[in-house]
């Protein structure tokens, strides 16, 4: 089967950064897997800022920048240094296993936290939009 899991951690990240990764491996696991390495690499600062940047070259690249949300992408990243932050795992597959909550109720994480629907809020998908119920981390 062809999963983002057959590229290593580096090779993941760099056809990403080089938008040659193959688009239909990138799914919610690969969003929060590019979201884990890059947090572990440079931050949950610097991941937010470079993830948005590089999500949305590749999205454009594609011919989908309209699909783009940002409030998703930074909370999506916030909820993974969350978890991040009480994890005992040193990988992606161990964190995951460990939380699959992220992977299988991630629309459930995100209502608790905001009170309006940004999932299809055009304002959410231009500008960050900070949790109106629960703040992250």
């Amino acid at each position: 089967m062809n999963t983002h899991y057959n590229l290593n951690d580096l090779e993941f990240e760099e056809q990403f950064k080089t938008g040659i990764f193959n688009s239909e491996l990138f799914d919610h696991e690969a969003h929060l897997r590019l979201a884990w390495l890059q947090i572990n690499k440079y931050g949950v600062t610097k991941a937010e800022e470079y993830i948005h940047n590089q999500l949305l070259a590749y999205v454009n690249l594609l011919g989908a920048g309209h699909k783009y949300n940002k409030t998703l992408t930074i909370a999506a990243i916030k909820v993974v240094y969350h978890f991040m932050l009480r994890s005992e795992s040193d990988s992606f597959k161990d964190f995951i296993l460990e939380f699959p909550r992220l992977k299988h109720n991630f629309k459930d994480l995100m209502n608790a936290h905001y009170g309006f629907d940004i999932f299809n809020s055009e304002k959410a998908k231009i500008e960050y939009q900070e949790p109106d119920l629960l703040p992250f981390d």
